[in-house]
Formats: C-alpha cells, sequence, structure tokens
C-alpha cells in the first residue's frame, strides 16, 4: 500500500535538501534523559554497547542508528524522548565499534548485520516483560530493520507489533554510487573519513590481521567496502556484499505492519529506493514519499521540539498497538 501524498511541509527557510539534512544533524540540541547503561558480551567473545531508558512499560522501542551514528545523535535522542513520553520504554543501542569504546573482534558492522539485532531482542524478550516491541531504524539502520523483518517472514517472535524505517538506502549498490557523486562530496568526504579513522584505530589493537596501509590508496565508499567491509566480513566484494545485505528483494516477505518513510528529495537514495511498483500490492508495508525532508531531516517549528517524522512514526506506532498517541 503506497501512502502518497505525505501531509510533511518544509519551513520557507529550508529551501533544499541540503539544508534538511544538515541543519538537523548540526544545529539540533536534544536533552537527554536519565538512562542506564549496559554492556553485554555476545557469543564471539564481543560486546554490544546499549542505553535503556526504563519507566516499566510493557511496551519497547528499539531504535537503530545510521552509517557512523551512535545512540547519542539528536535522530535517536528526538524519537526516544517523543516515545518515553508517551509511555514507552527505550532500547537505544550502539553498533560494534560504534559506543563508547571499540569491539574486540575483527568484526565491525554493516548494513546486513542482522544478527546483532537479533541478538539484541533476544535480550531484550528474556526480561519477559513486554508485551509489544516495535523497531526503528534510520538510515543504514532502517535497512538493518528491514532485512531483518524481510529474513525472519512469519517466523519472528510474535512480540514484535511493527516498524518504522526512515531515509532507507533500500538498494545499497545504486545509493552508493549515489551518495559518491559531487553533489553529496561533502557526505562522503565525512563518512570515508570516519571509517578509515576506525579501521586505523583497530589496526592499532590487532596489527596481525588488520591492515592499515591500503587506507591511503582509498578514495571512496565503494573501494572502502570492497577492501574491508567485504572480506572482514564474509562477501566475495562489494557487489556481492551490496546485493546480499540489501532489503529491497526482502521487502515481500516482511509480516508485520512497516512504515518506511523515504523523502523524494533525499540525495543519498537512488532511484530504486522508491519501489511503488512493489509494494502497491502489499497490504502491510506502507511506503511515504514527502516530496521535501532531506536525508534523516524532517525538521519542523510547530510541534514543541518534535520533529514531523517522529509525530509520523508515533502515530504509526500507536495504530498498530491500538492505542491514541499523547502529544507534548
Amino acid at each position: 500500500m503506497v501512502i502518497s501524498p505525505s501531509n510533511y511541509k518544509n519551513t520557507f527557510w529550508q529551501f533544499n535538501a541540503h539544508i534538511q539534512t544538515i541543519y538537523p544533524a548540526l544545529m539540533r540540541r536534544v536533552e537527554q534523559l536519565s538512562c542506564r547503561y549496559e554492556r553485554i558480551n555476545t557469543p564471539e567473545h564481543d560486546f554490544l554497547e546499549m542505553d535503556w531508558y526504563e519507566q516499566q512499560s510493557e511496551n519497547l522501542v528499539i531504535l537503530c542508528h545510521g552509517l557512523e551514528g551512535n545512540s547519542k545523535r539528536p535522530y535517536m535522542l528526538g524519537m526516544g524522548n517523543l516515545f518515553y513520553i508517551n509511555g514507552f520504554d527505550i532500547l537505544s543501542w550502539n553498533y560494534r565499534g560504534c559506543g563508547m569504546e571499540m569491539n574486540r573482534t575483527m568484526q565491525f558492522y554493516h548494513s546486513g548485520a542482522i544478527e546483532d539485532l537479533d541478538f539484541i531482542i533476544s535480550h531484550a524478550l528474556a526480561k519477559n516483560r513486554y508485551h509489544s516491541i516495535t523497531l526503528i531504524g534510520f538510515s543504514l539502520g532502517g535497512n538493518l530493520v528491514l532485512k531483518y523483518l524481510g529474513e525472519k517472514g512469519k517466523e519472528i517472535p510474535h512480540q514484535i507489533t511493527g516498524a518504522v524505517a526512515l531515509s532507507v538506502p533500500l538498494d545499497l549498490e545504486s545509493s552508493c554510487y549515489e551518495i559518491m557523486k559531487p553533489h553529496n562530496f561533502l557526505y562522503h568526504y565525512r563518512f570515508l573519513r570516519q571509517l578509515k579513522e576506525k579501521v586505523l584505530k583497530k589496526s592499532q589493537t590487532i596489527p596481525s590481521i588488520l591492515d592499515h596501509k591500503p587506507l591511503v590508496k582509498i578514495k571512496t565508499l565503494y573501494e572502502f567496502d570492497n577492501y574491508y567491509t567485504a572480506p572482514i566480513h564474509g562477501f566475495i566484494d562489494a557487489h556481492d556484499y551490496y546485493t546480499k545485505a540489501s532489503s529491497l528483494s526482502l521487502l515481500t516477505t516482511i509480516s508485520k505492519p512497516t512504515l518506511i518513510i523515504n523523502a523524494q528529495n533525499d540525495t543519498f537514495l537512488s532511484d530504486k529506493c522508491y519501489p511503488t511498483e512493489d509494494l502497491k500490492n502489499h497490504s502491510l508495508v506502507h511506503l511515504e514519499i514527502p516530496q521535501q525532508g532531506g536525508h534523516v531531516g524532517f525538521y519542523s517549528d510547530h510541534h514543541r521540539g518534535h520533529y514531523w517524522s517522529e509525530i509520523r512514526t508515533l502515530e504509526f506506532i500507536q495504530k498498530i498497538n491500538g492505542t491514541d498517541p499523547i502529544f507534548e
């Protein structure tokens, strides 16, 4: 089912996609609520870090950040705050190497690493107090959420009631080429620099395994994924990684109510990230395409500090959970 048109309207001064993307990332200030930090060990002797915002609710939201993000990013805090004041517990987790400490093993994180998300969900379910768990993912995290739902299909835990994915590169390869275009130079440079720094830092802890010397020759994200991301995580090359990690081909097997919000002017996304034809007969996956919004943007100046994307996400999740939102 394709939802069109969207009711999102950008403010007059945010007149292009770059302003709509950059302003929330650099200028937004969100108060962080009191949280409980937890670090859990994984079966292969690594660990995952997370922040819990708990109020003994029976309903949990799990937040998944984007590329080189973390649990403290404004979009994570903003979404978490709105759900918290509406009665939800929040679990905001960090991918390997994105928390306070570099992870122990060779493995980093990648767009299709659903094993860690599955481990986080199992950890939450083990508390035996959540009647509903909903998943929210931003950009890379959105692809992660959709891939998890698609691969699990009807075997997904019954406590998971649905999901929302925002600004999602549904097709990773074409979106990688999109972000490497000249008009996205600043984003491309920033992501590549951060990823290189991460490899350099990890190579200092395991120099016998991870070679940092090729970093000087790598000029694009595609080259980085081809040399590091793909082989480290068991893929043949970047093309194999993008093909197997993309969520696009798995959307039709999703069995829980799911909302995908991709702005039409998102400069990170390729045309393949708007699969209106593929989803037109899907009764559970909703694709909403606002004309404006940028990448993980959707600024709004009339919701008491909450962004339109946060209000829209809450409305959707409250609807599938059968309750009404309490906006503050």
